[in-house]
């Protein structure tokens, strides 16, 4: 099992536990209603970008309902969110990546500050991580019947999937962000929707802690998760399987 499909895996059983559903959902909808003013309107069919933040809704089963409100607010909220990214460390030398959407930049910066500082991080300047972190298009779905798995690689392959692998019934496929939306076009052509399409920063390499220090670092990493302008959380801590065991 390679190192970013053991990092989804964990994400996803971490996912279950930890994370709010309502916390989720709203998050969720704030990407619906940017994808609406910034994509192009309404309708998926004509709007990439809301065709994939429905998807994505879908996959962690939001309801039918909060979808449609969350495009409704699209013209008239969705100039008030602007996009942030914020970089710097956590204990021991971890990165952390963190992108936010915001309809007040105060807050979001006074917040990540404080989250940082409490859990003895430090913020460094925009940019001075990128080193650290590939930014790729990740597509994860449930292993199709319709279709022979070597037929299914050599179209996802064709199409710039760089990385594709299975667990159990779950297949997560890795691609260059120039790539995404040509796979996303292909996956539509398969009728095959996925779970999850979503850009994220995968860190070239990741750092093991011991489980102590490791479990510090997450105190952080889920606190940042849990506040309400910030979308997605990015690091390079390797999640062993002792680390993994003491989230169960």
């Amino acid at each position: 099992m390679s190192g970013h499909n053991k990092w989804s895996t964990i994400k996803r059983k971490k996912g279950a536990i930890d994370a709010k559903r309502s916390k989720i959902f709203s998050k969720l909808s704030k990407e619906i209603t940017i994808a609406v003013k910034d994509g192009g309107g309404h309708d998926p069919d004509y709007n990439a970008k809301l065709r994939i933040a429905i998807q994505n809704a879908k996959g962690v089963n939001m309801p039918k309902d909060n979808i449609e409100r969350a495009i409704k607010k699209g013209d008239q909220d969705g100039a008030n969110f602007s996009a942030s990214s914020f970089e710097g460390y956590a204990p021991h030398g971890i990165a952390v990546f963190v992108e936010c959407l915001s309809d007040n930049n105060n807050r979001t910066v006074s917040n990540v500050r404080a989250i940082f500082n409490k859990y003895n991080g430090t913020l460094g300047t925009n940019g001075s991580l990128s080193f650290l972190f590939d930014r790729k298009g990740v597509f994860e779905f449930e292993k199709p019947t319709s279709i022979g798995f070597e037929d299914l690689e050599l179209e996802l392959i064709d199409a710039g999937a760089e990385e594709i692998e299975v667990d159990e019934n779950n297949v997560t496929v890795t691609c260059a962000l120039e790539d995404f939306g040509n796979l996303n076009k292909k996956f539509e052509e398969l009728k095959i929707e996925p779970s999850s399409a979503e850009l994220e920063r995968i860190p070239n390499d990741t750092k093991v802690l011991p489980v102590n220090e490791a479990k510090s670092v997450l105190k952080l990493i889920e606190l940042l998760e849990d506040d309400d302008d910030v979308q997605k959380v990015f690091h390079n801590l390797e999640m062993t399987d002792e680390l993994e065991a003491e989230m169960d």
